[in-house]
């Protein structure tokens, strides 16, 4: 993947960095018809409540004001290099009141106004290598922006998926504590009458004890699971779980995002890529600006100026003007410095090279991770649910016999069993296909664009 860089100094690092990318992604694409919008895509899994909650959780983020923050932090960096290339002006008013010897020079008034521009004039482009790396750090903070919205927006509904996944385990685990106590129930009566020994109504009473500790222990991971969306979201618990109470608990089946098959065109999308190209950039024009720095300086001055001059009650004004001087300094010994800032600039961009390497074998790798967990979790889906469908059967089968004293109890637990863990796998199944469309989403860059540098927060 090369990338053209900004820096325009020939005393700058070479102005193409490779990244290699593979030429086609190698886990299954999936093929769902035309490019989804992922503007829009939380919008498409048809649950308005997430919406609310995304939205409410980008509002407190501190990643995204961080983000902000770092926007306003560039832009005051890359107006302040901007003002370097021009002139400054200064305006000064200075008054004195004097009295002088011999005694025939009266008191006197004199009142100086003037303004002074002094202009350092970027022959070598210095000034114009330090401007090209603010401005290249300002893009880089203002993709980083929509980096950090992205990445809040997977977080609450990794959470919020989390929640509703805990409540459907939570209903199975009810079930079952209900299923296994009514089956206690039943054991004591049996064996109160002797048609059941005191050991087999014993294991149904462990059983329904296991059962209610297992419902318990899922009600409390759930509570922690509100508690962290309450934290995600500043949304206080009570509405919360209003909110959740209301809102239908299906989860929702995961809009399609369909995935181009030439991994360049993803990573032009991705923010934090963006961001890494950006860097290095802008150390490029560093080393650049810290090269110039070792050339003559060129400076231009020059002033105008009023005059007045009061004494014996007349006044007497004069105007000045003046260019110059034209001054051009040359450094000759500073003991290293400016050779220590050049290796140092240098350091600094072979460093960002690395990470923008980095970043793109990142994102390769996370989408071809997304890719693969979508594929696994779609193919294993039918399998899964026959299992639970059949194992649910199977138990419904046993549980009739065992009423019927043609099953015993340990048969009945042991279908038991296979049923829960078969029910709880069809339900973590569904959690794990929404966290590989998550974390595709994220890895496509969350629809945003190089074109969208521009739609970051402005003051």
């Amino acid at each position: 993947m090369p990338m053209l860089l900004a820096a325009c100094s020939v005393f700058a690092p070479p102005d193409r960095v490779d990244a290699p990318t593979p030429p086609q992604w190698y886990a299954p694409l999936p093929h769902n018809g035309t490019l989804t919008d992922l503007n829009a895509w939380w919008q498409q899994q048809g649950d308005p409540l997430l919406v609310q909650l995304i939205d409410a959780a980008q509002a407190v983020s501190p990643t995204i004001a961080s983000a902000k923050s770092r926007i306003e932090q560039a832009r005051a960096a890359r107006v302040a290099a901007g003002a370097s290339l021009l002139p400054t002006l200064d305006a000064s008013v200075n008054a004195t009141r004097s009295s002088g010897q011999p005694p025939f020079i009266p008191t006197n008034t004199t009142v100086q106004r003037g303004l002074q521009t002094q202009w350092e004039i970027d022959v070598f482009g210095a000034g114009r290598a330090q401007w090209s790396g603010a401005r290249s750090r300002y893009e880089g903070a203002r993709a980083g922006w929509h980096e950090a919205r992205v990445s809040v927006a997977a977080e609450v509904a990794n959470q919020y998926f989390n929640v509703r996944t805990c409540e459907k385990l939570l209903a199975i685990a009810r079930a079952d504590a209900a299923s296994r106590a009514e089956t206690s129930r039943l054991s004591e009566l049996t064996a109160k009458v002797g048609f059941m020994a005191p050991a087999t109504a014993a294991l149904a009473r462990a059983s329904a004890a296991e059962g209610n500790a297992r419902a318990t222990q899922q009600q409390a991971q759930c509570d922690l699971d509100i508690k962290a969306l309450v934290a995600l979201t500043a949304i206080a618990e009570p509405e919360l779980r209003q909110k959740l109470a209301a809102s239908s608990g299906n989860l929702p089946p995961g809009a399609p995002i369909a995935i181009d098959a030439l991994p360049a065109k993803i990573l032009a999308q991705r923010p934090d890529v963006f961001a890494a190209e950006t860097e290095v950039a802008a150390a490029s024009a560093d080393v650049g600006g810290t090269q110039m720095q070792r050339f003559p300086h060129v400076a231009l001055s020059g002033s105008i100026g009023r005059t007045s001059f009061t004494a014996g009650g007349a006044t007497t004004t004069f105007d000045s003007w003046s260019i110059g001087p034209l001054t051009v300094s040359l450094p000759l010994f500073d003991g290293g410095r400016r050779a220590a800032n050049v290796d140092a600039a240098q350091a600094r961009y072979d460093e960002a090279v690395v990470r923008y390497k980095a970043a793109v074998r990142q994102a390769v790798r996370e989408v071809e991770e997304a890719l693969v967990n979508l594929r696994s979790a779609a193919s294993r889906g039918e399998d899964v649910k026959l299992a639970a469908e059949g194992f649910h059967a199977s138990f419904a089968g046993t549980e009739s016999r065992y009423k019927s004293g043609l099953a015993s109890l340990v048969e009945l637990e042991e279908a038991r069993r296979t049923r829960l863990a078969a029910e709880n796998a069809l339900a973590s199944l569904q959690r794990e296909g929404l966290a590989a469309w998550v974390a595709l989403y994220r890895a496509a860059g969350g629809g945003w664009s190089r074109a969208d540098i521009d739609a970051a927060p402005k003051r």
